[in-house]
């Protein structure tokens, strides 16, 4: 039964870490979408406020990059001590 365990394991690793990454594209993503419409909506109807969410969206903008770069990184480190436990 230890074989079954260690085998399921070894599959769900890599199932893992597609899906953590999979969710953290999507979450950011999604963000900048929903405030990207926001900026469009409110571009007619208030400009400083339209500003000021623009300037919100530019930061968020510079805060994916910083993720992206931190989840190579985690993706990278932790396919390596898969790759690494496997062999």
């Amino acid at each position: 039964i230890l074989v079954v365990i260690e085998t399921i394991s070894l599959f769900i690793q890599p199932v893992a870490l597609a899906a953590r990454l999979t969710a953290n594209i999507t979450a950011g993503h999604l963000l900048m979408h929903l405030i990207g419409n926001a900026i469009l909506a409110l571009s007619t109807i208030n400009f400083p406020a339209t500003s000021l969410i623009f300037v919100l969206l530019v930061l968020l903008t510079i805060l994916e990059i910083a993720v992206a770069l931190i989840q190579v990184y985690v993706f990278t480190l932790l396919v390596n001590l898969y790759l690494h436990d496997n062999t």
